[in-house]
């Protein structure tokens, strides 16, 4: 078997972003989960339901700061966000704004039609 090392260590670089897996998706909608909960529990008169509220806010927060450190590691230092990656993103941001800003459209123009 004749490998070469500079072959195995050498990363290969491509013009997608493929992520390495991460905690922070899975650890963000538990977070979620326990925020909606401790609103429904408190609603329904719950007697802890609270004293959940403000612990479930925090790992929200602190979920989507690790999580945005991630990525910007993943831009800036690990150098994987191209300029192939970086239309995309923009692209993505564009059509997501675009799709809200329609949905509002829509909403508000039928609120004022049938009120």
């Amino acid at each position: 078997m004749n490998l070469k090392i500079s072959s195995v260590l050498k990363p290969t670089y491509h013009k997608f972003h493929i992520v390495d897996p991460s905690p922070w998706p899975l650890l963000t909608a538990f977070s979620v989960f326990a925020f909606v909960a401790s609103l429904v529990l408190y609603m329904h008169r719950f007697k802890y339901g609270i004293c959940i509220f403000p612990m479930a806010f925090f790992f929200i927060i602190l979920n989507a700061g690790f999580w945005w450190r991630d990525v910007v590691r993943e831009a800036t230092f690990q150098g994987q966000h191209t300029s192939f990656v970086q239309r995309g993103l923009r692209l993505g941001m564009i059509i997501f704004i675009l799709s809200e800003v329609m949905f509002f459209i829509v909403f508000f123009g039928l609120f004022f039609i049938l009120v």
